[in-house]
């Protein structure tokens, strides 16, 4: 029997407005006005608009300002190069390379909501009749859970950064969750055609993520058939054209990189070389690493799918059940398999995760759903108190405690009032307690009621923090004023710089202080910068060619929220 009884009163849909406007609050917040952080984030922005302001070879040959960079696969900085292109003389380079992000964003949720959709209006997903009518018509139900999946989504933890950075991983997920999609319209109706579009999802990840992770997935989907008892044959045939039509999708960049050679490189064997290097035998690290990240990082998507793989137990073959596990299964893998594991690693666990934890809802509690409300109430009005208190105190210097914690991180810093980001963050707050008042006196017997709040505090949290603070932290975690200074004590004609500075700093610099720096290939130039730490001696950290008599001091800085790290700009002397 189904574990699921539910009168139609409980599948109102979520009315688009408030789900688009919690979409768009979502993702806004952290895009405009952020500056490159000291992160991957500044460094796949560096390969971005490397591209949009180089060569033909920058293209095919991924690189940040010379520094090569061909690992993951070019799709996401393409796609970042071209909206640099199209919309940086507008926006400015950097915001105009993160519209591409809010298109990766909406590619991501719209799969996910499709997905569970089609999942939700199957018969074996829908509840038991009732005795006097009164159960909800099947597509009522699958948007339903579509909506209270693209919440559960939305409130995942280790989504928000992710999702406002311009790395291949916000891509990787958003192509999971496609794949997903096309997965679940496979199975449904098994055909060349579906198959074909499985493999355009293949080739979306394999070009933003390297092959691993979508030949893995595919696995998964042939599991499914096996597990749902479809004929092998057609399973094995279908199989053989989604990895075509992904290899095809690769190609793309694979063919003409590899016989073109751009700064005679090889693309090939440095994508396959880097792809070999994801994958070991697991490993005690790799567990200790899911379990330690993975409690906060999939919260809180994780209780409810589990509970719905419990709930559901009973009915074999369920495909909302089978199609999700199996993702999650191989998602598993790959994160146990990974030499280095990373939060980048766990993101293809979240689509599959956020759909399974939509049918755990529907077997949940009445008692558990308002302890998870009362939860989400007490601890993220909380946390938005806290963020209020400390940037009264950045202000006024009272509470004098909070604000000496706040200054002390941006020394050198003096708090303005951004009256726009003020008056934003107090409307957040103010829809924040409106969303609660709504929850906690109409009490709706809507399925979606028991994440809207932990969705609607999550993006209240995140508004307070991409604004009230949003100077600090570009202040603390930008290197642009150093590029400034930098620039300033350039010598006149110079041609080219050596550096060793890391990928997000060289980006930084490229594009704040517009740095020549030694390209792909190399070269002899009079002038190095240098990247060290003031806790370590020159002789230990500085390579033996760059030390000696005959580099002569420029300049010497660094950021002021860092002391230790430190920059060096010589001058060669002979």
């Amino acid at each position: 029997m189904k574990p699921v009884r539910l009168a139609a009163a409980a599948t109102l849909a979520l009315p688009r407005w408030a789900l688009y406007a919690l979409g768009l609050l979502y993702i806004l917040p952290g895009l405009i006005g952020r500056e490159p952080w000291k992160n991957d984030d500044a460094a796949s922005f560096g390969i971005m608009w490397s591209m949009a302001h180089g060569n033909w070879q920058d293209w095919l040959w991924p690189n940040i300002a010379g520094l090569s960079a061909p690992d993951e696969g070019p799709l996401a900085y393409w796609l970042g190069a071209v909206c640099i292109k199209l919309f940086g003389w507008l926006l400015g380079d950097v915001l105009a390379a993160r519209v591409s992000t809010i298109g990766i964003f909406l590619l991501g949720v719209l799969s996910l909501w499709y997905a569970t959709f089609h999942l939700g209006r199957r018969q074996d997903a829908q509840p038991l009749r009732l005795a006097f009518g009164g159960q909800p018509e099947p597509d009522d139900f699958g948007r339903t859970l579509a909506d209270a999946a693209v919440l559960i989504y939305l409130g995942c933890l280790g989504l928000l950064q992710h999702s406002h950075e311009t790395t291949p991983a916000a891509l990787q997920v958003a192509s999971t969750a496609f794949l997903l999609y096309r997965t679940v319209r496979y199975v449904e109706k098994p055909s060349l055609r579906n198959a074909g579009l499985s493999g355009l999802a293949v080739g979306l990840m394999t070009l933003s993520g390297g092959w691993i992770a979508p030949v893995c997935l595919m696995l998964a989907l042939f599991a499914c058939t096996r597990f749902l008892a479809q004929p092998a044959i057609r399973a094995v045939r279908d199989l053989a054209a989604m990895i075509v039509a992904g290899c095809a999708i690769a190609s793309l960049w694979l063919i003409p990189a590899q016989l073109l050679e751009p700064y005679h490189q090889q693309p090939l064997n440095a994508w396959l070389g880097w792809n070999w290097l994801q994958l070991e035998w697991p490993n005690w690290n790799a567990v200790k690493f899911f379990f330690r990240v993975g409690v906060w990082f999939f919260w809180p998507a994780w209780p409810f799918a589990g509970w719905a793989v419990w709930a559901w137990r009973r009915q074999r073959g369920a495909l909302h059940i089978v199609v999700p596990l199996a993702f999650v299964a191989m998602g598993l893998v790959l994160t146990l398999c990974n030499p280095q594991p990373d939060q980048g690693q766990l993101l293809v666990l979240l689509p599959p995760l956020a759909i399974m934890a939509a049918f755990g809802l529907l077997t949940m509690k009445r008692g558990a759903i308002n302890a998870i409300d009362w939860f989400s109430v007490m601890a993220l009005t909380l946390c938005a108190a806290i963020i209020w208190i400390f940037y009264c105190a950045k202000l006024i210097g009272w509470p004098a405690k909070a604000a000496r914690n706040v200054l002390k991180l941006v020394p050198g810093y003096t708090p303005e009032v951004g009256w726009v980001a003020f008056f934003v963050a107090l409307a957040a707050t103010l829809g924040w307690f409106a969303l609660v008042h709504w929850r906690v006196s109409r009490r709706p017997a809507v399925l979606w009621r028991a994440v809207v709040l932990s969705s609607g505090g999550l993006i209240l949290i995140w508004i307070l923090s991409a604004t009230l603070f949003l100077p600090e932290l570009n202040y603390s975690k930008s290197y642009a004023g150093v590029a400034h200074q930098i620039a300033a004590n350039l010598p006149q004609g110079t041609n080219c710089i050596e550096t060793n500075v890391g990928p997000a700093q060289r980006a930084s610099f490229a594009f704040y202080g517009q740095l020549p720096f030694v390209g792909v290939e190399g070269g002899r130039c009079d002038l190095l910068l240098l990247q060290d730490s003031t806790r370590l001696r020159d002789d230990r950290e500085i390579a033996p060619q760059h030390r000696g008599k005959q580099w002569k001091l420029l300049w010497e800085g660094r950021r002021p929220a860092d002391r230790e790290e430190r920059f060096r700009l010589y001058r060669r002397a002979d």
